[in-house]
């Protein structure tokens, strides 16, 4: 029951990343319809992110007090209206408006998600579950370009939303039905604050070690997967010229790939902890000399060369998000950790926040994505470097007491 339960939450994930995502998928098609430049396509992907960082944080303090059970049904009903509201845009300003509404309403998905996998998994079984857990995220980047680009087709871009927005009505009585249990609410439900293990502040959360260093390994890794989950579409159009509607063909290829390497890492590390205790530092190296290949992507002379490219980067960035977030989860006081979820989320945000409109008018300035593919290769080596150097207390404790010993 444990298991089956960590995969329903996994499916919240693929629903979220449904909904946020038809747009990317779609962006040739409604870029031109609508009359919107790379550099304003740039800020609607900023606009879903402002809105994230902005929500999460509160979203995961919402849901370490109402519980993830509650909490995702709540959500995920919110979002799919939202996203349904998409198929009637008249121009970019009200494309904006639903962006932010839409990066609000899906800011609860991964702290309660995140809480569900913790909550639910026995203590051995948490990195693997997490792996999986980002697989949701990924199958659903995965499944939209051929799906989005099907309806396209045969119904248009305005139908297309209205379709994947139904993929949360699936979701939720899947959910309530596999939840209902009392043993299964009991570890759901908030659960409650003791003297022992108090919830820390937002502002003792974003200042301890333990937290900055695991914000930094996201900043790292969240433009590796941001790339091509936001400008899949636009690049294939623009590089190999192909038509929008056959993209889909080719973008379901790197959240394959980082689902691979979210599980396959997440098991390896799962293995790794419950062997030596410590992080799983090597295979973090290894995530990252993968990441870091994004900056071949100019090499490229086809579309699937160039799907090969950052699939393999999109491995690295699986297995730097997925040891990242365990490791730091493993840390945290059982009361903090879809706030602390929510923080991460809200680091990957801050990321598209400012990558993805320089992005845009790098490519309106140089007609290419050459100079963005080999930047975004080398902006994950700093942070990650911070990651697997800093060696931070073994669990978060506040500063008026003893701190642990260092790993």
């Amino acid at each position: 029951m444990a298991w089956q339960v960590a995969l329903v939450a996994t499916f919240t994930m693929t629903v979220s990343y449904v909904d946020r995502q038809t747009l990317a998928v779609l962006a040739p098609s409604v870029t031109k319809a609508l009359g919107i430049s790379d550099q304003a396509y740039g800020w609607l992907g900023s606009a879903f992110s402002m809105a994230y960082l902005i929500g999460t944080p509160f979203a995961g303090w919402w849901i370490d007090r109402a519980g993830a059970r509650r909490g995702l049904v709540a959500s995920v009903f919110a979002w799919s209206a939202v996203a349904a509201l998409h198929a009637l845009v008249p121009g970019f300003a009200m494309l904006f408006v639903l962006r932010l509404a839409l990066g609000i309403t899906e800011g609860p998905g991964f702290p309660g998600a995140a809480q569900t996998v913790q909550r639910i998994l026995p203590p051995g079984d948490r990195e693997r579950g997490f792996g999986v857990l980002f697989t949701g995220s990924s199958f659903g980047a995965m499944v939209v370009p051929p799906f989005a680009t099907l309806v396209y087709r045969h119904a248009g871009w305005r139908v297309a939303f209205l379709i994947t927005a139904v993929a949360g009505l699936i979701w939720i009585p899947l959910w309530m039905a596999l939840t209902r249990s009392k043993n299964v609410r009991a570890q759901l439900d908030a659960a409650p604050v003791t003297v022992a293990e108090p919830r820390p502040s937002l502002g003792e959360m974003l200042s301890h070690p333990i937290v900055i260093r695991a914000l930094c390994a996201i900043l790292a890794a969240a433009p590796i997967f941001g790339f091509s989950q936001i400008w899949g579409a636009k690049y294939l159009v623009r590089t190999f010229s192909l038509e929008q509607g056959d993209v889909g063909g080719y973008l379901f290829v790197p959240p394959l790939v980082f689902d691979a390497g979210a599980i396959l890492f997440g098991d390896l590390a799962s293995r790794q902890r419950r062997a030596e205790g410590v992080p799983a530092r090597g295979l973090y190296a290894i995530g990252l000399a993968l990441a870091m290949t994004l900056a071949l992507l100019p090499m490229a002379e086809t579309p699937w060369q160039a799907m090969a490219i950052m699939g393999i980067a999109n491995a690295g960035g699986g297995a730097l998000y997925t040891i990242a977030t365990s490791d730091l989860l493993a840390r945290m006081p059982v009361g903090a950790l879809s706030f602390a979820s929510g923080i991460l989320a809200c680091a990957q945000s801050a990321a598209y926040v400012v990558v993805m409109p320089l992005i845009g008018r790098a490519v309106d300035k140089l007609g290419s994505y050459d100079a963005v593919a080999i930047t975004l290769g080398c902006w994950v080596l700093p942070g990650s470097l911070v990651w697997l150097l800093w060696r931070p207390p073994l669990k978060f404790v506040a500063r008026t007491r003893a701190t642990a010993v260092a790993t």
